[in-house]
C-alpha cells in the first residue's frame, strides 16, 4: 500500500491541468500575500530579523528580500515569509489550520533565483500543488493537532509547502516524497507564541523550511516515505487525542481552492476574532447601535480560539491582534479595524480601554466541539434598555461563503501600501493580477521591482 506521502505526491504530479477559476484564487492569493508581504516588511520583529543576519544580506545573492537586498533562498524565504505573516492579515486556510499562502507565495518567490526563467503561470500551479498538499496533511491531523496547541502553519504549512516548491524545481514523485519527509523533520511551533513576534516567525520557518527540504531532496537527501502515519512518526507525536490519520484520504476532481478556498482576511488581527468581529457589527448596523446603548458583550467562541486570544488587557500591538477585548472594542467604536488600529499608541486610547470591561468571551466545551468542523461564534449583546441581541457567524467575510468583492480586495492592497509608506497606485495592484501572464518571475527582472521599490519605513 502506497504511503500517505506518496499518495499526495502522486496527486501533485497528477494535475496537470487547472480551471480558470483555481487559477484566478491562486493569483488573488499571492497577490493578497505580496501586500501584506510588504505592508510587514517595516514590523519590528522583521526589522529585528533582518538585523540579526545583516551580514548575510548583500545585492547579489540569489533571491530578493522584501525588505531591500538580496540573500540565499534560504535567508530570503525566512524573512519575507516573516514579513508575509508580521502583521496577522494574511489569509487563512481551513482545510490545514494554517496561514497557507504566508508560507507558500514567499517560498516559492525564493526559488525565482537569478537567470531561472519560470512563468507566472508554473508559479500558480506550484502554489496549488503546495496547497492542496497542505490540506491532505492537515486532513489526518485537524483539528485535533491544531486544538493540541500545535500552530499547524509552522507544521502542517512547512510539510505541504514543501511539496510545491518541490514542484516548481521540477522534482519526480520520490522527490517529492523526499521533501515532504524532510519537512516533517523540520515541524515545530507552540501555539503559546502567539502574542508575540516569534508567532509570525514560524511562517518564516515553516517557508525556510520547505524551501530547504526540496533543495535537499533534489541534491538526494531522503527520510522515510511513511514519516506520517508511521510509529513515533508525526501522526503519533503531533496528532492529539482524537486525529484521524490518512486511511479515508481521497482527492475530489475538483481542486480543494475552488471547493474550500482561502479566507481572505478582512481585519488586521487574528482569525479567531473575525466571526465575533462581523457579528457584532452586523448588530451595530441592524440596530443603529451606540457605544452608550451597550450593558454588556459576550461572545462564545471554540475552545482553540479561546486559547488563541489570550490578551484580555494587551499591553502592545501584537498582543492587541490576540486580544478579543480589544478587536471588538475597536471595531464598535470605529466601524471597521485597519493597520492603523494597531500600534502603541492606539491600543492606549482612552474610549477602547473604558470601553473594554463591557466585553466577556466564553467558549464551547470539548464535548460540544466532537465531531464537529466548525460551529459558529455567537455575540450577545444585551443594552442599558434591556434589550438581549444575538447574532451568530459560522463565516467571516472573505471566505468563500462571504467573499469580499474585487474592490474590497484592492482596498485592503492599497492599505498595505499606505501603511508601509509606499507611493498608492493602483497600477501596482492591477500589474500584480496580470501574475499568470508574466513570461518570467526570476528575481532580477520588472516583477520584484513592482515589491522592492519605493521608499523603506521605520519601524513602526
Amino acid at each position: 500500500m502506497a504511503t500517505t506521502l506518496r499518495k499526495i505526491a502522486k496527486q501533485v504530479l497528477s494535475r496537470t491541468a487547472f480551471s480558470n477559476l483555481a487559477m484566478d484564487r491562486a493569483r488573488d492569493a499571492a497577490v493578497d500575500t505580496i501586500g501584506c508581504m510588504i505592508a510587514g516588511r517595516g514590523d519590528e520583529g522583521v526589522v529585528a530579523l533582518t538585523r540579526a543576519f545583516d551580514g548575510e544580506i548583500a545585492q547579489g545573492g540569489e533571491a530578493r528580500l522584501v525588505t531591500g537586498g538580496s540573500a540565499s533562498p534560504s535567508l530570503a524565504t525566512l524573512i519575507n515569509a516573516t514579513a508575509a505573516h508580521a502583521l496577522d492579515f494574511d489569509d487563512n486556510f481551513h482545510p490545514a489550520r494554517a496561514h497557507a499562502s504566508a508560507v507558500l507565495v514567499p517560498a516559492l518567490l525564493a526559488v525565482l533565483t537569478s537567470g531561472k526563467v519560470t512563468s507566472g503561470r508554473r508559479f500558480l500551479e506550484a502554489y496549488l500543488a503546495g496547497l492542496e498538499a497542505q490540506a491532505a496533511v492537515g486532513f489526518g491531523v485537524n483539528p485535533s493537532h491544531y486544538n493540541r496547541g500545535w500552530h499547524a502553519t509552522a507544521t502542517v504549512g512547512s510539510i505541504g509547502a514543501a511539496a510545491g516548491v518541490a514542484r516548481l524545481l521540477g522534482a519526480d514523485e520520490n522527490g517529492l516524497v523526499a521533501a515532504m519527509s524532510l519537512a516533517t523533520s523540520f515541524a515545530c511551533g507552540p501555539k503559546g507564541q502567539f502574542g508575540t513576534t516569534a508567532k509570525p516567525l514560524h511562517a518564516g520557518i515553516a517557508a525556510r523550511n520547505a524551501v530547504d527540504a526540496a533543495r535537499m531532496a533534489l541534491a538526494g537527501m531522503s527520510g522515510r516515505p511513511d514519516i506520517l502515519e508511521r510509529p513515533q512518526g508525526f501522526l503519533d507525536l503531533f496528532g492529539g487525542d482524537d486525529a484521524k490519520g490518512w486511511e479515508g484520504l481521497t482527492f475530489e476532481e475538483e481542486h480543494i481552492i475552488e471547493s474550500r478556498g482561502v479566507v481572505t482576511k478582512r481585519h488586521p488581527c487574528c482569525a479567531s476574532t473575525h466571526r465575533a468581529i462581523d457579528a457584532l457589527l452586523d448588530l451595530k448596523q441592524e440596530h443603529r447601535l451606540l457605544a452608550s446603548d451597550i450593558a454588556r458583550i459576550e461572545t462564545k467562541v471554540g475552545i482553540s480560539a479561546a486559547r488563541n486570544l489570550a490578551y484580555p488587557d494587551p499591553a502592545d500591538e501584537m498582543q492587541a491582534r490576540f486580544s478579543m477585548q480589544y478587536c471588538l472594542a475597536t471595531a464598535f467604536l470605529k466601524g471597521s479595524l485597519s493597520l492603523s488600529d494597531f500600534t502603541r499608541q492606539e491600543i492606549e486610547r482612552p474610549e477602547i480601554r473604558e470601553f473594554m470591561p463591557c466585553i466577556e468571551m466564553q467558549f464551547y466545551s470539548a464535548e460540544e466541539e466532537r465531531g464537529v468542523e466548525r460551529l459558529p461564534h455567537v455575540v450577545t449583546v444585551t443594552t442599558r434598555d434591556g434589550r438581549i441581541l444575538n447574532k451568530s457567524r459560522l463565516h467571516a467575510k472573505g471566505s468563500l461563503e462571504a467573499p469580499m468583492s474585487d474592490h474590497e480586495r484592492e482596498i485592503k492592497f492599497m492599505d498595505c501600501l499606505r501603511w508601509e509608506n509606499r507611493e498608492v497606485s493602483d497600477g501596482i495592484y492591477y500589474r500584480l493580477r496580470d501574475l499568470a501572464d508574466f513570461e518570467n518571475l526570476s528575481c532580477d527582472n520588472a516583477f520584484w521591482n513592482l515589491m522592492t521599490d519605493g521608499p523603506h519605513p521605520e519601524t513602526k
